[in-house]
């Protein structure tokens, strides 16, 4: 089995092999063209974040800088919005629903490194799905670690570092973030 195919399948893998590396190059490569075209031009923004997600809702709007590791593993869903300066590490899948809003320096994690210093010597690394809900907002310069599974109508405060999954209907915030109370569900 390839590193890229261990990687693929969420095994441990060597993060600085050939093909993985050009994979972590090539969207390198596109983030640098997103971060590139000037804000006047959101048709040409959406455009290139097209190009760049694995999937996306019509109605999709991100602000530079945006950086991430492969693109592709990228799914969001309609009236997705993101502010300035969104870093999301998608080695794993990162999936988000409808009207999904985050705000600036945010960071996305699914990639984590062994705690075993030995295996860090190695270049190990290990990637985790990240998977987000309908109706959520995250707020400037919160962390979402590897792994996490964040429900549907939620709200994560400023500043929050999210380490474990989050139910339905819920105000999080702090660090690490614990539900701060419950939100009324969403009436249609």
């Amino acid at each position: 089995m390839s590193e890229l195919e261990k990687l693929d399948a969420g095994k441990p893998y060597y993060f600085l092999d050939d093909e993985v590396a050009a994979r972590k190059a090539n969207a390198a490569k596109l983030c640098q063209e997103f971060n590139e075209i000037p804000a006047t031009q959101p048709e040409k923004q959406t455009e290139k974040i097209k190009q760049i997600f694995g999937k996306t809702g019509e109605r999709v709007s991100v602000q530079a800088t945006f950086n991430c590791d492969n693109g592709k593993n990228i799914s969001v869903g309609e009236d997705f919005l993101s502010n300035y300066n969104l870093t999301i590490l998608d080695i794993a899948p990162v999936k988000m629903g409808h009207n999904v809003m985050i705000g600036p320096n945010v960071d996305i994690y699914t990639v984590n490194h062994p705690l075993d210093a030995k295996a860090r010597r190695h270049y190990m690394a290990q990637g985790f799905p990240v998977t987000i809900g309908n109706d959520v907002w995250i707020g400037g310069k919160v962390s979402i670690m590897p792994g996490v599974t964040i429900g549907s109508n939620v709200v994560i405060a400023a500043g929050a570092v999210v380490t474990k999954d989050v139910p339905d209907n819920s105000l999080i915030g702090g660090v690490p973030a614990k539900i701060i109370r419950e939100l009324p569900p969403i009436e249609e």
